[in-house]
């Protein structure tokens, strides 16, 4: 099995979906709810165990009940969580979520132990960077974290993807720790400077982020699919065409395919069908993780547009 490990966040997410997102100071009533189990650490570890990969995730939760529920949840999936530490002085994070009838969202989020969580309490379980294939990291967990992880990762061989979400500034140090850097369109906009508007400009944003340091670009565009920018030509991958109901956890879904796919043995060429594919599904399902689809459903989808 490929093996991946994944080190950042764990939440508890609140969705609210509704006929439009609202403006500064207005109430939108007529929604419904949906309680689910999000953070881009934890979509993308599950992501990635149900799309065929071993899976070992590193991160904080509080010691409450949301973060007992987390921790069962991501062991049911088949998912190793004893690097899932419990962080004694803040609660488990949480997200609240609102969706509109295109699928769109706007997302706040309560870190809570993600942003306190500290490499003391991660050491302990640094042989899963050792003993993985391929090491992804986020930024909703604290910088010193996402270096140690993204470190250690190199030392013991594992390719390293950095998925730059949410957006903030970071150092070229830590972007030339990855081999693939993986923004959207906003992100990739705040990390290079640049405005990300078409592929022209996203091309432009991820020769940027190269010349900081980052390995291959991986620049995802929504509906435009995504852009790839290394050494070689820049190479675009149209979205496969879906209904779209919850766009929330489709990078997600994206990020852990792509780990997925790499960990395999799987050429970058290989590794983005599969990445485009899960991304789209996971946007036809509400929710961020009971909408992350299996690899029979992702494996559906391919076959069917190869047909």
């Amino acid at each position: 099995m490929p093996r991946v490990c994944v080190v950042g966040s764990a939440n508890v997410d609140f969705t609210v979906a509704l006929a439009r997102l609202p403006a500064p100071g207005e109430t939108v009533t007529g929604g419904t709810l949906l309680r689910n189990l999000g953070g881009k650490g934890a979509n993308q570890a599950v992501s990635a165990r149900r799309l065929g990969a071993e899976v070992r995730f590193l991160g904080g939760v509080g010691a409450d009940a949301s973060g007992a529920e987390i921790r069962a949840r991501l062991g049911a999936e088949g998912i190793d969580v004893r690097g899932l530490t419990t962080v004694e002085r803040a609660a488990t994070g949480t997200a609240l979520i609102f969706v509109d009838a295109e699928g769109r969202n706007q997302i706040g989020v309560a870190p809570g132990a993600n942003h306190v969580l500290e490499v003391a309490a991660l050491a302990p379980h640094a042989e899963a960077l050792a003993w993985a294939q391929v090491v992804v990291c986020q930024l909703e967990v604290p910088l010193p974290v996402v270096r140690w992880a993204l470190e250690g990762a190199r030392r013991g061989g594992a390719r390293t993807v950095l998925n730059p979400a949410p957006a903030r500034d970071i150092e070229p140090s830590l972007l030339a720790l990855a081999d693939y850097v993986t923004p959207n369109e906003g992100e990739a906009a705040r990390l290079s400077g640049a405005p990300v508007q078409d592929l022209a400009s996203a091309r432009d944003a991820a020769e940027r982020l190269r010349k900081a340091g980052a390995g291959t670009v991986i620049v995802t565009l929504g509906a435009e699919g995504a852009l790839v920018v290394s050494t070689a030509a820049p190479v675009h991958y149209p979205a496969f065409p879906v209904a779209v109901v919850d766009s929330t956890a489709a990078g997600d879904a994206f990020n852990g395919a792509l780990a997925t796919g790499l960990a395999a043995g799987g050429s970058l060429e290989q590794a983005l069908p599969l990445a485009n594919a899960a991304g789209a599904l996971a946007c036809t399902r509400r929710g961020a993780q009971d909408s992350l689809p299996g690899r029979a459903d992702v494996e559906r989808l391919l076959t069917s547009l190869r047909a």
